[in-house]
């Protein structure tokens, strides 16, 4: 669980909603269903006409991450390198045979695999930065719908509000009917420009650091298995690799 996350998201509420409350506002009045569905409404429907289905159905999932982050012990996968290299060199690449059958990541098991099938190494690289480019092209592009949520909200913020104050000019009449038209107005904006600064550009940010982490450790399982293949010596690949720790 990513605490400072789940920390983050709360301060933020609390903070607005406790300022309403000191300031002698009600908490109710910031609690509006028309408004919450004509920005929320609004900015998935304005998300879901620029995206492909794949993209957002990605970003959707993803989400997850934002609380409870991918695992990514860099320490782990140098010594784990560093094993495979060091069977390498006992047993040469066909004893990495093992590692490759029982390797649950398609990535690495791939990439194990060409090692032991004997590929020369710059066709595992070749190979391996392709599979990369086309990981990080495919969830940049599902975190962005959190970053299109974030552009949209605002505005579709200001439309709730414009509406609101259609309905208010329409009933001037009527004075009773005033105070919800205002509320409406007022905290549809409030839900826009809230959402977009609290909830949707934070995710968006926060999913492009752990895509980020995740191309490190594709790159650095990319560099060690190059130099596996190269036959290079366990300690000189140790030293190489202790860059990304």
């Amino acid at each position: 669980m990513d605490k400072i996350s789940v920390i983050g998201l709360l301060l933020g509420l609390i903070a607005i909603t406790l300022g309403q409350w000191l300031e002698g506002g009600h908490i109710g009045s910031l609690l509006q269903f028309t408004a919450f569905l004509i920005v929320i409404g609004g900015t998935a429907g304005a998300v879901m006409l620029q995206s492909r289905v794949v993209d957002f159905v990605a970003g959707m999932r993803m989400v997850k991450w934002v609380f409870v982050p991918p695992a990514h012990d860099f320490r782990r996968i140098l010594n784990t390198l560093t094993t495979w290299s060091q069977q390498a060199r006992r047993a040469g690449l066909l004893g990495l045979e093992q590692f490759a059958m029982s390797e649950k990541d398609p990535f690495v098991k791939r990439g194990l695999q060409m090692l032991v099938d004997g590929a020369e190494p710059e066709t595992i690289r070749h190979a391996m930065e392709l599979d990369i480019d086309a990981w990080e092209l495919h969830a940049r592009a599902a975190a962005k719908i959190w970053e299109a949520a974030g552009g949209y909200a605002p505005t579709i913020g200001i439309l709730g509000a414009v509406l609101g104050l259609i309905h208010v000019m329409e009933n001037l009449s009527d004075p009773s009917r005033l105070g919800a038209g205002i509320a409406v107005a007022f905290v549809a904006t409030i839900y826009g420009v809230g959402s977009a600064n609290l909830i949707f550009l934070p995710i968006a940010n926060k999913l492009k650091f752990h895509i980020g982490t995740e191309v490190r450790r594709r790159e650095m399982l990319t560099e060690g298995l190059i130099t596996i293949a190269n036959g290079e010596n366990p300690r000189m690949m140790e030293s190489k690799l202790a860059a990304y720790l």
